[in-house]
């Protein structure tokens, strides 16, 4: 059995579901540290002068979990956030058909980034077709951290591979460790797959958020 994990991430790319799709279980690390500087919080779209970022903003506490991790919301972000898909795609082929969820989803109240995340992520999974199992890291007993962690995953779900990518495997990851208990550590190839877009004159932008490809394609 392959598995995969990583955080869970604002409106993720594609690259995120590459991985979940090659995966048999994808485990959702829902209770490690936030990243003030990563993705869990942020995207980017494409617009008319090219591609932009859409941030959460949230209440930030010093190595504070992700479970933790509460949304500002004395600021308009979901206004902001929904009139900019809206304005960008409201004219792509498939946007009419994901806005119910999505206006939804910005005209509802979010207390905590996990909450907003998890329910994108379970969305988008539906949507692709996409039917690996995931499973949220919080309902784990788990122990240690970064490749300690990932092992003892591996270990508790009866993984004998674990896919990673290739950047994570060169800065964060301890291959001896996975060797010690005969896990066959694989490496992720992804090449962002052209596809059509709005504002060609632009050229094609890789590694936007899925919902670009979702709403065009």
């Amino acid at each position: 059995m392959i598995l995969a994990a990583h955080q869970l991430h604002y409106l993720p790319w594609l690259r995120y579901f590459h991985k979940i799709a090659s995966s048999d279980t994808f485990v959702v690390l829902d209770h490690i540290q936030f990243n003030k500087n990563g993705w869990q919080n942020r995207n980017k779209i494409k617009m008319p002068n090219g591609a932009f970022t859409l941030t959460v903003p949230v209440v930030q506490k010093f190595q504070q979990v992700l479970s933790e991790v509460q949304i500002d919301s004395r600021q308009p972000w979901r206004r902001k956030h929904w009139g900019a898909l809206q304005s960008n795609y409201q004219k792509s082929p498939y946007f009419k058909e994901h806005e119910p969820f999505f206006r939804q989803v910005y005209e509802s109240s979010w207390e905590r980034l996990n909450e907003l995340n998890d329910e994108i992520l379970f969305y988008l999974l539906k949507v692709l077709g996409i039917k690996t199992r995931v499973i949220r890291s919080s309902e784990l007993a788990l122990k240690g951290e970064g490749t300690e962690r990932l092992v003892g995953i591996c270990k508790e779900l009866g993984a004998r591979a674990y896919l990673t990518g290739s950047y994570a495997a060169q800065v964060y990851l301890d291959p001896i460790l996975f060797e010690r208990e005969g896990i066959k550590l694989l490496f992720q190839e992804f090449d962002c797959p052209h596809y059509p877009q709005l504002y060609p004159e632009l050229g094609f932008i890789p590694e936007l958020s899925i919902v670009d490809l979702l709403f065009n394609c």
